[in-house]
């Protein structure tokens, strides 16, 4: 960088100074022998006087240049009819002579009319060239290809760098043993899928998985992401795309990946531009140089996408991306492979059990498990430890679901009891009901939004759930409501639960219009809309009934009573655990779930360190209550979601 900044102020000097020096060449009131401009008459004057010390004649240009008595310089314009200027010399004492030939000749002349609009085509082509951001994408080189060349020397990657998409990996294997040897395949007639699509969520590891091919294979890896392709200039996709696979064809075999296809392979047609879009024109020529492949080129294009629903459909017909490969998110085998590679290399604790991490992470992509085992590695450096422990990576999981603690935050004595008895009633109504997850951690300390918390452990990873798990999770979530309304009455009820109502209302509602779980309705879709109608699930249709929709209303409300309803009796028939367990979290903050388990059955007290209960997570101020902040207790999102 330091030496391509060096390098354009040479060049920007030297253009400046070429200008300067034009100037001065074209400018005569520059040149000291040509100041002081006299007419004619004036300087037979000082002829007469004897005021002339010496006297230049150029025929040619029509000029009388020399010196005055007082060393001043003087120029005469005598024109083309005073020829005989030495007429005017003829009988002085005055030394005069003649300059043939000072006027440049034709060819400089022509150098010097053109000099200027060549100086200024080039400050045009280097500010465009600055503006396109200079190198390959400068302003004559539009139509080159960004794609950039990763060779083995650059950072190769294998398939055990990738883990948790074992299925994905075995769709891909045949893609590597058609780079290593085509002849195996071609021989018997077989042609290799031109290309392979990539599709899932962000972070599951598909630019990764491509290298991994790549690296596999032993063959040079292209990259390019699809928003390369389009410029602002009609053409210039088109031309990438053709520089890119000409490129690709010298070094074949090699894959050619291209990241985030849908900005240039969308649905053609759609808008008003038709054809002539650059974006369709880009998307036209990739289809031909796709197409135009033969089998035995040894070129593979692999693409990512999150959204292959905006895929136009010439993109994945077969012989351009025939096969589809699904990269989801990892199970809880996945998951602990996955950190098992993060955690490579690193210092980890004795104490620390990836399968437990594992199965408390669900819904976790690669990219958060990395990030999971990064974050964990940061707060054992703050803590001054040499090791990442269990407690680091418990942490840095509470820190990336729900956010950093904020201990900073000033809460009076009746919000650390309120949020107490709250989270208390998410738990105890957790525990009393069947189908509901095992605890993992309650806690009153802030984070985030919520200012306080329950944590489900699931046992496994829920492809599905029963109507018994859903009635579980809805009285979970308005255990917190119940509670406030028991303990503190009716009028102090706080806005603490918004987050809780939220997720019942969303999961009734669902029950209700699209998993045909209620017995008035039946197993019908409806889908609603932004005006909050409902319309039939099942293609356009039109708007609903007004019985039909006090129907479904009626339905969605009665599902959240009733879960309201059995919460309100749990706390008061488990009154006395309920109690305990706020009391408890009021004096140590936070209790895992075994904590709680024993706490309730034997009536054991958690060991701390000090040997007493946690320091408050929040100053007490004794003060008159504030507005509780918008979402209290988070219980769906808390691993379990």
């Amino acid at each position: 960088m330091k030496n391509a900044n060096t390098r354009n102020f040479i060049v920007w000097g030297i253009v400046i100074a070429l200008l300067l020096a034009m100037f001065a060449a074209s400018n005569p009131s520059l040149n000291n022998a040509e100041k002081n401009e006299i007419t004619y008459s004036e300087l037979q004057k000082h002829v007469e006087t004897d005021n002339v010390k010496s006297a230049n004649i150029d025929v040619e240009a029509g000029v009388i240049t020399g010196t005055l008595k007082n060393d001043e310089k003087y120029r005469t314009n005598i024109g083309p009819i005073n020829l005989n200027a030495d007429a005017l010399f003829e009988g002085t004492n005055i030394p005069y002579e003649y300059e043939e030939n000072t006027r440049p000749s034709a060819l400089g002349s022509i150098i010097i009319a053109i000099l200027p609009i060549l100086l200024i085509a080039g400050l045009f082509f280097l500010f465009f060239k600055n503006m396109q951001g200079g190198g390959r994408g400068g302003a004559m080189s539009f139509g080159k290809s960004k794609a950039k060349l990763l060779t083995e020397n650059s950072q190769r990657k294998t398939f055990d760098d990738v883990a948790g998409v074992e299925a994905a990996k075995e769709d891909l294997r045949e893609v590597v043993e058609f780079l290593k040897d085509p002849t195996r395949f071609t021989r018997l007639g077989a042609k290799i899928p031109t290309g392979a699509l990539l599709v899932g969520p962000p972070g599951t590891g598909k630019t990764l998985l491509a290298r991994a091919v790549a690296g596999e294979a032993g063959v040079p890896f292209y990259t390019i992401s699809g928003s390369d392709f389009v410029e602002m200039f009609v053409g210039v996709g088109a031309s990438r795309v053709r520089e890119m696979f000409a490129e690709a064809r010298k070094q074949a075999p090699c894959i050619i990946f291209i990241d985030e296809i849908d900005a240039v392979g969308r649905h053609r047609g759609v808008g008003t531009s038709g054809g002539h879009e650059e974006r369709e024109q880009t998307l036209n020529q990739l289809l031909v140089e796709m197409d135009g492949f033969e089998g035995d080129e040894g070129i593979i294009i692999i693409a990512a996408t999150n959204r292959p629903d905006v895929l136009d459909k010439a993109l994945l017909r077969p012989g351009r991306f025939d096969r589809q490969i699904e990269v989801p998110y990892p199970d809880i085998q996945g998951r602990e492979k996955i950190l098992e590679v993060h955690m490579k290399g690193k210092p980890i604790g004795a104490d620390v059990e990836v399968k437990y991490i594992a199965r408390g992470t669900p819904g976790f992509s690669g990219a958060d498990l990395m990030n999971l085992v990064n974050e964990a590695a940061l707060l054992s450096a703050r803590r001054n430890k040499l090791k990442i422990t269990q407690r680091e990576f418990e942490d840095a999981r509470d820190k990336v679901l729900m956010g950093a603690e904020r201990r900073t935050l000033s809460m009076t004595d009746e919000e650390r009891e309120n949020t107490a008895y709250h989270e208390a009633g998410h738990a105890i109504v957790g525990l009393n009901m069947e189908g509901s997850l095992p605890i993992h951690k309650a806690t009153i300390i802030p984070r985030g939004r919520a200012l306080g918390m329950v944590q489900y452990l699931p046992e496994r990873d829920q492809i599905s759930q029963s109507r018994q798990e859903m009635i579980a999770r809805m009285a979970m979530a308005m255990g917190g409501r119940a509670a406030e309304e028991l303990h503190f009455g009716y009028d102090k009820v706080t806005s603490g639960a918004s987050s809780d109502i939220e997720q019942v209302t969303r999961i009734a509602t669902a029950m209700v219009t699209e998993w045909g779980l209620s017995d008035e309705i039946g197993p019908i879709a409806y889908k609603q809309q932004d005006n909050g109608s409902f319309v039939p699930g099942i293609g356009r249709g039109s708007a609903i009934s007004p019985d039909t929709a006090k129907l479904i209303e009626s339905e969605i409300k009665r599902f959240i009573t009733e879960a309201h309803e059995t919460a309100l009796r749990i706390l008061k028939k488990k009154k006395k655990d309920w109690v305990k367990l706020a009391e408890a979290l009021l004096e140590y903050e936070t209790l895992s779930g075994d904590e709680i388990k024993a706490l309730l059955e034997d009536d054991t007290k958690p060991k701390r360190p000090d040997g007493g209960g946690g320091k408050p997570a929040v100053p007490a101020v004794p003060t008159t209550r504030k507005p509780k902040p918008i979402g209290g207790a988070a219980t769906a999102r808390d691993i379990a979601e």
